[in-house]
């Protein structure tokens, strides 16, 4: 069984991180939206003019990656805001459904170049003869996307952005693509098979749909909560062990949300210590886990005096004033003031009390109010201490 007894939560998010994230992403994106313009053009005129239609193809296809730049400026602006009432874990997830936007996107274009590929390929008549200037503009496309791929994923790489990341095997997708364009137009020049050309638009279409379908896959189950790899679950799980305070560890819940992990995890530590003891152990896993595991984001840290799932539940107990209300009438009679304390645990069911008395009770007096106490069924325990110093009474 379950049951609550302390959280500590902290998100290790700041303006500047979002801020130079954002500008990251953005100066890199237009690095690629101006490079893909480019290819566009030169793609498009040189596949018209050469007779390509593998080359006109890619040129459609880099035409997507422009609309796909878009899509990445305005989600990465998006998701740079900070948490506020209506979205308290923040915007990341933007980049999320942008994501997926780009994946589907690879994926109708993949289909519509391969359908236009598969109409020639049936139609003879149809079928384009590129001339030997296409290769020239083969050869510039494959240079430039391979280039915004590993710029591109550099960057994804040091801010930890599935969406840049996405972005940067698009353009790899593309150098490929062209690759299979040079391969297709060589062929058709130098083998004299005039569906070469073809053929390599529909190998491009494959490959395109094959990206963007991964693209899709992979977010929607960021969507869904899937969780971190259990390798490192495990490792996590092992880190918070060896803290100095923790007893055990349990329920270690991970997701990913917007390419930074989230982590909720149940601690047990000793049953009997205060609560800024445990708050502060709570801490201290909050930022080592920041520390060693540089994916997370925001970290949740439930505090438990006992292991909660086996336990028995303790939110039926009565509180703290119910408590008082009953004991009141028999604590005044007995002197008990404000300079005295009492203390609840509540522990596998049951409530103990530790009486701290600023000074000294008789026998009789512990004895009595000791007997009252133990009348209710909810108490099991109670005990007795001098809070000047003088320790356990009985």
């Amino acid at each position: 069984m379950s049951h609550s007894h302390h959280h500590s939560h902290i998100a290790i998010s700041n303006v500047d991180k979002s801020s130079s994230r954002y500008k990251q992403t953005r100066n890199v994106t237009i690095i690629g939206a101006v490079t893909n313009l480019f290819l566009a053009a030169i793609q498009l005129i040189g596949g018209f003019f050469t007779q390509s239609q593998a080359l006109i193809a890619d040129g459609f296809h880099t035409l997507s990656d422009l609309a796909s730049d878009f899509v990445v400026l305005v989600a990465a602006k998006m998701a740079s805001k900070d948490a506020d009432d209506d979205h308290p874990y923040g915007h990341g997830r933007i980049e999320t459904v942008a994501t997926i936007v780009l994946g589907a996107s690879l994926v109708l274009v993949g289909i519509g170049i391969a359908y236009d590929a598969t109409q020639r390929l049936f139609h003879v008549d149809r079928l384009l003869q590129p001339t030997s200037l296409g290769l020239l503009f083969a050869g510039i496309a494959i240079v430039a996307k391979e280039s915004l791929y590993h710029i591109t994923r550099r960057v994804g790489k040091r801010i930890n952005s599935p969406m840049l990341m996405a972005n940067a095997w698009h353009h790899r997708s593309d150098a490929i693509s062209s690759i299979a364009v040079l391969l297709g137009i060589a062929g058709t020049i130098f083998l004299g098979i005039p569906w070469l050309d073809a053929a390599a638009a529909i190998i491009v279409a494959l490959m395109i749909m094959y990206m963007g379908s991964g693209m899709v896959y992979e977010s929607v189950m960021e969507l869904i909560d899937t969780a971190l790899d259990p390798e490192r679950t495990q490792e996590m799980q092992t880190y918070i062990h060896q803290l100095d305070g923790v007893e055990n560890v349990h329920m270690l819940r991970t997701r990913m949300m917007g390419g930074r992990g989230v982590a909720d995890v149940h601690v047990q530590v000793g049953s009997m210590i205060s609560v800024s003891e445990g708050h502060h152990i709570a801490e201290r896993v909050m930022h080592g886990l920041q520390h060693e595991f540089e994916e997370l984001h925001d970290i949740t840290v439930h505090i438990d005096p006992e292991d909660d799932e086996c336990s028995s539940p303790c939110e039926k107990l009565p509180s703290r004033q119910k408590i008082l209300q009953q004991l009141q009438p028999h604590l005044d009679r007995a002197g008990f003031d404000k300079r005295d304390k009492m203390n609840l645990h509540y522990l596998d069911g049951t409530i103990q009390l530790d009486f701290c008395l600023h000074s000294q009770w008789s026998q009789e007096e512990i004895a009595g109010i000791r007997k009252k106490c133990l009348e209710y069924p909810e108490i099991h325990k109670v005990e007795f201490f001098l809070s000047q110093g003088e320790g356990y009474i009985s």
